[in-house]
């Protein structure tokens, strides 16, 4: 219980604005890899991208690993509690809908780190994209199908 109002404080005080980049990480519940089935990552990855053709966020780079995402966006529209409440929503009614109350549950909060105008954004979605490498799930990015970037990225970077 301490770990959930702990998270929250956090964010007292916090504000997120249109026009903003973030980098978020969300992380399943207890850790458990339910997207290691890549079928229960497709509502994480359709909810994404609904959110961006919505033009609620720009998604520059994003990742769904077995037990956690990343996501680096230019959030255009509403606040940044809001968006994450949506795609962690949403994702989690269709996969549990799909495959039985209790598959997925997203643990609560998320990290955000709002992106500064002198850091390099190409760098950042390359830290994003190469995570299953670094994770020795594949050898190379390519390999691994749960992934997007805005960029195209040399192959060997990581």
């Amino acid at each position: 219980m301490q770990e959930i109002k702990h998270g929250r404080s956090l964010r007292i005080g916090r504000s997120s604005q249109p026009g903003n980049v973030y980098l978020v990480t969300s992380v399943v519940k207890n850790r458990l890899p339910i997207f290691g089935d890549i079928q229960k990552a497709h509502p994480v990855v359709t909810e994404m991208e609904h959110l961006h053709d919505s033009e609620v966020v720009y998604s520059m780079a994003w990742v769904v690993m077995p037990d956690h995402l990343h996501w680096l966006f230019e959030l255009k529209s509403g606040s940044l509690p809001t968006l994450m409440q949506s795609l962690k929503g949403r994702s989690a009614f269709e996969v549990n809908k799909a495959y039985g109350a209790k598959t997925l549950t997203w643990q609560k909060g998320y990290h955000d780190h709002g992106v500064r105008a002198e850091e390099d954004l190409v760098e950042i979605a390359r830290y994003v994209v190469n995570n299953p490498v670094r994770a020795g799930l594949v050898s190379q990015r390519e390999e691994y199908p749960l992934w997007g970037c805005e960029w195209v990225l040399e192959q060997d970077w990581l």
